[in-house]
């Protein structure tokens, strides 16, 4: 039992590593086989489309919008397409914030490759999220509250010099506690980030990408392609419930058993939408190759996956066509019903329905383009 008051700064958050019975029950040894198995799945699913930007440029996406939407912070698939790779200042807060996060996603992985995990790390990351230069809190009266009720529920630990010599332990037992499965060291770093709470806002989203990260830089992921916000905001009251249990009670095993049951179902939810990403580009190359032949290359059927919400410069950059032709192309797609064109701004795009429709939908399912269901058999190849 510790001595938690919620209504003062929990200044003697206990240390890591927590009491080894606690953290490496049979159970969860055992979750942790289980967490391993779906995430080399996930990346063998992954190996199998050749353009990994494909993914890359998909999946970090769905994370950002369900991070932030885990914080209040509402926008849609739509919006985070059609503003993603263009200048974010026509895009509403929301979506310029969730964009913020996928670009902190995408800066630390790049990061995690060249060095480990860090407290200027969490800086950084937290900076770009917020899109302001940032510092581990100096100021107190940092508390967090029921959003319901008003209550105060957890008050962090207050005075600088204690955060970072918190973060110190944070940064210590990810890295020398190599005697610990990384899979529980996740879950457990995680609570602890959270419970330091080293920032004035930002901390849950920075606390999430951090835990991508880390399996990034323990080889369990090769790229941010876990979407695992989708598992806490669909179990979003657990997963603050169990967060307070720890902090109460100290009870750990039910806090890591959640994280390691998160990491499985989203490794497997992931994995099968890949399988659908692929499937269904294979279906649109067919389509496109069939009835477009004089337009064809994949390419061209490549870049609509890619870049979902089209403008004619991508089909300029890529060296597909020139601006003329590239228009062109893009109008006979949508003749034929693969595109759809809308008005952004000034410009038209290109919008790709059936693969927005796959990426925003629960269900890892799509709708075959009609008089040639009967055909799948003979698709081309992905990158033929």
């Amino acid at each position: 039992m510790t001595d938690f008051n919620p209504e003062k700064p929990y200044n003697s958050l206990p240390s890591l590593p927590p009491p080894g019975a606690q953290i490496e029950t049979t159970e969860i040894l055992k979750r942790c086989i289980e967490s391993r198995v779906a995430l080399a799945e996930l990346k063998q699913a992954a190996e199998l489309i050749p353009n990994s930007a494909v993914l890359v440029n998909a999946l970090p996406l769905l994370e950002a919008r369900a991070s932030s939407e885990i914080e209040n912070i509402v926008t849609t698939t739509d919006k985070l397409f059609e503003f993603a790779d263009i200048a974010e200042d026509r895009a509403d807060a929301a979506t310029k914030e969730a964009l913020r996060y996928r670009t902190a996603l995408y800066e630390g992985t790049k990061m995690v490759q060249r060095r480990m995990l860090s407290t200027d790390m969490a800086i950084q990351i937290c900076s770009t999220i917020k899109g302001l230069e940032l510092d581990i809190r100096a100021e107190p009266g940092t508390t967090l509250k029921n959003r319901l009720s008003g209550e105060t529920i957890y008050t962090p630990p207050v005075g600088q010099q204690l955060l970072i010599d918190k973060l110190d332990n944070w940064s210590d037992f990810m890295h020398r506690n190599t005697d610990i499965d990384p899979l529980v060291r996740m879950a457990v770093q995680h609570y602890q980030f959270e419970a330091i709470h080293p920032f004035a806002d930002g901390n849950g989203r920075t606390g999430r990408i951090l835990n991508i990260l880390f399996l990034v830089e323990h080889g369990l992921l090769d790229s941010p392609i876990l979407y695992l916000s989708r598992y806490i905001i669909q179990n979003k009251a657990a997963y603050y419930r169990l967060l307070q249990k720890v902090t109460q009670n100290e009870e750990w095993a039910p806090w890591i058993i959640f994280i390691l049951d998160g990491v499985e179902e989203t490794c497997t939810w992931t994995t099968d939408k890949i399988k659908s990403i692929r499937e269904l580009m294979q279906h649109t190359g067919q389509f496109v190759q069939k009835r477009l032949p004089k337009i064809y290359s994949w390419e061209l059927v490549e870049l609509l996956f890619k870049q979902p919400y089209c403008r004619i410069g991508n089909l300029v950059e890529t060296g597909i066509a020139k601006r003329q032709t590239a228009s062109v192309y893009l109008k006979q797609l949508c003749e034929l019903g693969v595109l759809k064109e809308v008005k952004s701004g000034r410009e038209n795009i290109f919008v790709h329905p059936k693969y927005i429709e796959l990426l925003s939908g629960e269900e890892n399912v799509w709708v075959y383009y009609a008089g040639v269901e009967t055909e799948n058999a003979n698709s081309p190849d992905l990158g033929s």
